[in-house]
């Protein structure tokens, strides 16, 4: 597509290089929102959760058994204190004793203790529990190792659902979308923020669950152990939800502008390499570096903030866990000494306040990770709301194969509703014919060809096929009976022979070699290292720009479409490729409507109709020797296409009797 129409529009190459959009979703819907992605595999996360249930509460027993442990060796310990009593004194005899002897305070701490007198340490009992403890880590650790790799499957299950969805988002959006956004900001969505999202679900879903049930767990335990050190380990709870949430308002705009910036920047990036050789030809390396370093320091500033922020969460969680761990220390060492819990016991809690401040923690922490991606959500939700084009007519109607008369009807359209661009356009081509379509830029003959094909509808009038109106056509079938041929050469990392195949993939070999022949790509194909099955790169740089037109002309020959449109496929290659590239466009016009947009007007002066346009309007039309004979808007730009460059240039006339260049062009494109 040639560039006029989106200039009319105010687009210019370094376009929508602004700030970028501050305006979000809530936290809440769009978190919601990525969940309910989740929803066809329910059942899988349930068993998610059920493992992570199994796993947890394996593993929260495990203190309570090593506190058991502890006060086996304890007892152990104890009782040895009293190997000198006579046989058969007991726990209690011994309790009674020290109260009677005035030691109460140690009394009601032995009477927390279960011991034997002079029995020592039950190896046997310490061992079954070690034993236990082993078996119950290694059981849960194989459970969360399950767990983890179910749910590894449902995050990749979901991403691959997201990519298909945004996939089949950007084939439903209108050509306006496009034309608007910049590319490297719509490959950071669909490429960046979409990873960031997979590896926000991977990362934050299964701490998330475990840490939840961990918190259940552990939480239980300590209030079978004691009531009041749970009550004081509660007081984390409410701590973290205020911490969380204070620093989560400041960091998710942090993040949202991050993400934001960094679309902006991966745009500049884009934009700045595709276009190097030019960068390169005007010296402006150093404006690009300025440019590359001012939407560089923004992510800086913008990443910095957001992981500055989010980063408080963690210190301030460990710091409000230490000042409960000192708080349970204390009151449960007083309750030791009052033989209201055992040394075990204490060793379990103190256990359990770490798992339970660990996780909550962890909860903290993962806020800027879920921050960082439900920004990313929320830019890949935005692209996924968009408008879409206007859905095609159910039931939707059609056209004989060979319908070729394609008509214009008081069409009016503009981009901006407050710029008029085409009113009341009228013409009619007719099979066979060739309909040139001139102007100035901006003056609209790029936009009829987003008319023809449906890339815009028309804001009033009627583009007719065969006398039907094509908006009660499907896009896909009237686009089947178009071929286009544009000044921007596009080409698909493969082969030769497939490039042409694109214009009919179920063509046969003979049919490909045939349209190459008649494109002129058989001339200089044998001479490439592996003939058609050359391999082309992304930017196919191991073809000529003429040879690469010459392709697209072979895919459209292939394609065998009944309209054909040539926007400006001769602008961009030599005199000599110029001629192959006419005389393929020559064979291709054959029987066929053909529209052709050109701004070297001498390449269309065989066309059965010229359209001169001016600011949407058609001025003049007819053949090109009537156009010239009438000396008005054609004659014009006809003279002044040559003329021009030389009068402006200071240049004396040219003298009389000298071939002018048009003379010299038009001769040219007379050579068979």
């Amino acid at each position: 597509m040639s560039s006029d129409s989106r200039q009319s529009r105010g687009h210019g190459p370094m376009r929508g290089m602004g700030a970028p959009a501050q305006k979000a979703q809530n936290f809440g819907p769009s978190a919601m929102r990525l969940l309910r992605m989740l929803r066809p595999d329910r059942w899988w996360i349930a068993l998610v959760v059920l493992l992570g249930a199994i796993s947890v509460a394996l593993s929260v027993t495990g203190p309570k058994l090593l506190g058991e442990a502890t006060n086996v060796v304890v007892a152990g310990f104890v009782s040895l204190q009293f190997k000198d009593v006579p046989a058969g004194v007991t726990k209690a005899q011994i309790i009674d004793q020290l109260q009677s002897s005035g030691q109460g305070q140690l009394a009601d701490m032995l009477r927390s203790m279960d011991f034997t007198p002079g029995a020592g340490i039950d190896f046997g009992h310490l061992a079954w529990l070690i034993a236990a403890v082993l078996t119950i880590y290694i059981v849960s650790a194989v459970f969360m190792w399950i767990q983890g790799r179910i749910l590894n499957i449902v995050v990749q299950r979901a991403m691959h659902r997201l990519r298909m969805m945004v996939e089949d988002k950007l084939h439903r959006l209108p050509l306006s979308y496009y034309d608007r956004m910049q590319r490297g900001e719509l490959l950071s969505r669909v490429t960046n923020d979409v990873d960031n999202i997979g590896q926000t679900l991977q990362q934050s879903m299964s701490q998330v669950v475990i840490s939840l049930l961990t918190v259940v767990g552990v939480l239980i335990m300590m209030f079978v152990i004691s009531p009041l050190l749970a009550v004081i380990a509660l007081v984390t709870i409410p701590l973290t939800i205020v911490i969380t949430v204070v620093v989560a308002k400041r960091s998710q705009k942090m993040f949202i502008a991050q993400w934001a910036a960094t679309g902006v920047l991966n745009a500049r990036v884009e934009e700045t390499f595709s276009g190097h050789a030019i960068v390169k030809v005007y010296g402006h390396q150093r404006d690009v570096e300025a440019d590359f370093d001012q939407e560089n320091e923004r992510v800086y500033r913008a990443s910095f903030g957001a992981q500055f922020v989010s980063g408080i969460i963690m210190p301030a969680m460990m710091f409000v866990g230490n000042l409960v761990y000192v708080g349970i220390a204390v009151v449960g060492g007083l309750q030791i000494a009052g033989g209201a819990i055992s040394v075990g016991d204490v060793q379990a809690f103190i256990q359990y306040s770490r798992q339970f401040s660990q996780p909550l923690s962890q909860l903290g922490s993962m806020a800027n990770l879920l921050q960082s991606g439900v920004a990313s959500a929320e830019r890949v939700f935005e692209l996924l709301d968009e408008e879409e084009e206007t859905p095609d007519p159910e039931p939707a109607e059609t056209v004989p194969a060979d319908a070729s008369t394609l008509v214009f009807d008081d069409v009016a359209f503009r981009y901006l509703p407050d710029k008029p661009l085409i009113d009341d356009l009228n013409l009619a081509a007719r099979p066979g014919s060739t309909v040139a379509i001139v102007g100035p830029t901006g003056a609209g003959k790029t936009t009829l060809v987003n008319l023809i094909m449906r890339f815009y509808d028309v804001d009033a009038g009627v583009i007719s096929l065969d006398g039907l109106d094509t908006r009660t056509m499907t896009r896909g079938d009237l686009r089947a009976r178009t071929g286009m041929v544009l000044q921007d050469t596009w080409l698909f990392a493969g082969t030769i022979r497939e490039n042409i195949a694109y214009g009919r993939p179920e063509a046969s070999d003979e049919e490909i070699v045939d349209a190459a022949t008649a494109a002129y790509v058989d001339r200089f194909v044998h001479a490439l290292p592996d003939g058609y099955d050359t391999v082309l790169d992304d930017e196919a740089t191991n073809l000529s720009m003429g040879e690469k037109q010459l392709v697209t002309i072979a895919r459209a020959f292939l394609a065998d479409p009944r309209i054909l449109i040539l926007d400006e496929a001769t602008s961009s290659v030599d005199t000599r490729t110029e001629l192959l590239i006419q005389r393929a466009m020559s064979r291709l016009r054959t029987d066929r409507t053909s529209f052709v947009i050109a701004h070297r007007l001498s390449t269309i002066r065989d066309a059965d109709l010229i359209l001169v346009m001016e600011d949407g309007h058609i001025v003049e039309q007819g053949p090109h020797d009537a156009l010239l004979a009438a000396k008005g808007a054609y004659w014009r730009l006809y003279n002044a296409q040559f003329e021009a460059p030389v009068l402006d240039s200071g240049a004396p006339p040219v003298p009389t009797g000298t071939v002018p260049v048009v003379a010299e062009r038009d001769a040219a494109d007379g050579v068979n």
